[in-house]
């Protein structure tokens, strides 16, 4: 099967939160609305792809007429909370992602095949022009470098916080950049900064 997109990986957990959910496919308008996608003829062109590679069915005669494959699920834990807006401080130190919370199951195309994932529940807005809002869930791979541009889980050392932004490395100084214009970001020493992870996907809470 051929790696997705991030926008269809956004399509597929849709999706599966939406089967899970209701208990019956969305319609193009739907998906649409929830990956909040600029044209029905986008989502209709990603569907075909993902019909095409075997992640869907599809019958074209019935408005909701979308089959998920048959695809193998993985178990991913769900660690903790992370924020997207200013820095929040975690129950557990530089330790935070260790400890189980809860935990998720989502199909193997939503972990791009990688194993070590985990997740974080969102809180705040920083990152809303990123599709990411508070209730989500942010799929992450462990990692402990980035490059820039990449949306990181980022550990501030001295103050014992963790945040959601994109990272920057710059002349002397890392830049911890929201994905909200109202928002500035945050400039830290690097050696203040440790990478917990790299965000590969997103899970949106319906309704």
């Amino acid at each position: 099967m051929k790696q997705l997109s991030d926008k269809q990986s956004r399509m597929m957990n849709f999706l599966h939160r939406f089967f899970h959910e209701r208990g019956y496919p969305p319609t193009i308008r739907d998906i649409q609305s929830g990956c909040q996608i600029s044209s029905t003829s986008v989502v209709d062109y990603n569907l075909r792809i993902l019909e095409r590679e075997g992640y869907i069915h599809r019958d074209r005669e019935v408005s909701r007429g979308i089959e998920l494959g048959t695809l193998r699920v993985v178990r991913v834990p769900i660690i903790g909370y992370i924020a997207a807006g200013e820095p929040i401080p975690v129950p557990t130190s530089d330790t935070w992602n260790a400890e189980e919370i809860d935990s998720l199951e989502v199909t193997e195309a939503l972990t791009r095949g990688k194993s070590g994932i985990y997740a974080l529940k969102v809180k705040g807005r920083s990152m809303i022009d990123a599709m990411i809002i508070e209730g989500d869930t942010v799929l992450m791979e462990q990692a402990t470098t980035a490059e820039n541009g990449e949306m990181v889980a980022a550990w501030l050392k001295q103050e014992e916080e963790a945040t959601l932004k994109r990272f920057y490395l710059e002349s002397g100084r890392v830049r911890l950049q929201p994905a909200n214009e109202e928002m500035a970001p945050i400039y830290v020493d690097p050696e203040n900064v440790s990478i917990q992870g790299k965000v590969i996907g997103v899970i949106r809470k319906l309704g």
